[in-house]
């Protein structure tokens, strides 16, 4: 066996953060577990890939957008300049160390998928039970080497025992940020609710799909691409409004959105807003959209400083606001499972023919990698997925 893979990479090298975009395919070492090397491997598996999904935060690395100075801080700290990329997973484990199988059961021909943030299990943090924010937490694929490779090596308590005969692989392998979306709508109990979902990327599409499974009477989505709009509406939202703003920059909110949720909502404002841009404008607008006592989901990112309108709204109209990252480990993980394996709603295929298009242009074999072309696909649809078989 070669003692290199291909993998998709970013190599700071070759490749510098400010005046690049995109990945690198290229031949990086193979991993091994060597337990005379290092003791931790008595606990890790190695894992070939099946299929990888293709995230909003590899997105923002491929466009240097995100995620620099992590990349960096953390190949510092391993003495590299290389970085494979990814960490949505769906795979077969080949090889386990003897600690992953006395503690989780794990034999080579599992097929798993994976959680992203390889958490301590010893902070304060994962000992009350809050693992989604450990303090000292790893993530596959952008401070740890990641899936976009013939082979990964990961610890055996990240692994999720997937079936296939009950998950599609196309959408197996989405499970990792289709639990953010569960994450999101099971912050607040949606049943019987009046939601807007502000933001339908891929994540904002899944969220569409679990609110109408978890019971939200009426959901309303934001979005200003016509292709995701006609795809959220494909997956259950009621209404899809378009922005009007001129000035997406601005922190100012949209007083036309708002006026149209309030007329959708017989002027009361809706019971839960779900803010899944990170732009300034539609947190304020989430927050204007709101009924008195209503909730906020902020699952959006974006960096530095923001200007919260009306701060004295928030307070004095019980508005509150919940902040989300990651998914609830491993609550938030049966619960995507329900979700996906369930035919009542068939939330599985309406991911695949909906926002996966049949496989058409979103499943992309990883012999045809083109920069150029990866690129455009990436740019044109909301999930594209990597074949590596």
């Amino acid at each position: 066996m070669s003692d290199t893979m291909l993998a998709l990479t970013y190599d700071r090298v070759q490749d510098h953060w400010d005046s690049t975009i995109g990945l690198r395919m290229q031949r990086v070492p193979r991993p091994a577990l060597d337990i005379s090397h290092d003791f931790r491997d008595a606990g890790m598996a190695l894992i070939r890939p099946i299929l990888t999904g293709f995230c909003g935060s590899d997105r923002g690395i491929w466009h240097r957008r995100a995620f620099g100075a992590m990349i960096s801080d953390s190949l510092d700290e391993e003495g590299s300049d290389v970085r494979i990329i990814g960490h949505e997973l769906l795979g077969e484990v080949v090889e386990v160390g003897p600690e992953a199988t006395r503690d989780f059961g794990l034999r080579p021909g599992d097929i798993v998928s994976a959680e992203s943030h390889i958490v301590d299990d010893t902070c304060y943090q994962c000992r009350v039970g809050d693992k989604h924010v450990c303090a000292t937490a790893q993530i596959i694929g952008i401070s740890l080497d990641g899936c976009f490779a013939q082979l990964v090596k990961l610890p055996a308590k990240a692994l999720w025992p997937t079936d296939l005969s009950r998950i599609r692989p196309e959408v197996a392998v989405l499970q990792e940020p289709f639990g953010n979306a569960v994450h999101a709508c099971t912050k607040v109990n949606l049943r019987g609710q009046n939601v807007a979902i502000i933001g339908l990327g891929t994540i904002g599409l899944f969220a569409v799909a679990v609110a109408r499974a978890l019971g939200a009477h009426q959901i309303i989505g934001v979005e200003p691409v016509e292709s995701n709009r006609r795809m959220a509406l494909d997956l259950g939202a009621d209404a899809v409004i378009s922005p009007s703003q001129s000035t997406p920059q601005s922190y100012i909110h949209d007083a036309a959105i708002t006026q149209e949720i309030h007329d959708l909502t017989e002027g009361v404002g809706v019971d839960v807003a779900i803010e899944m841009s990170g732009a300034t404008a539609a947190l304020n607008t989430a927050i204007a959209g709101a009924r008195r006592g209503g909730n906020v989901i902020l699952f959006g990112i974006r960096s530095g400083d923001a200007v919260i309108e009306h701060i004295d709204r928030v307070i004095v109209d019980g508005i509150s606001l919940h902040s989300v990252v990651g998914r609830r480990i491993w609550e938030t993980w049966h619960i995507t499972r329900n979700l996906l394996e369930s035919r009542s709603p068939d939330i599985q295929g309406s991911i695949f023919d909906t926002i996966l298009k049949g496989g058409k242009d979103c499943v992309v074999p990883v012999s045809h990698f083109d920069k150029e072309h990866f690129g455009r696909l990436i740019d044109a649809h909301p999930k594209v997925i990597l074949d590596w078989r």
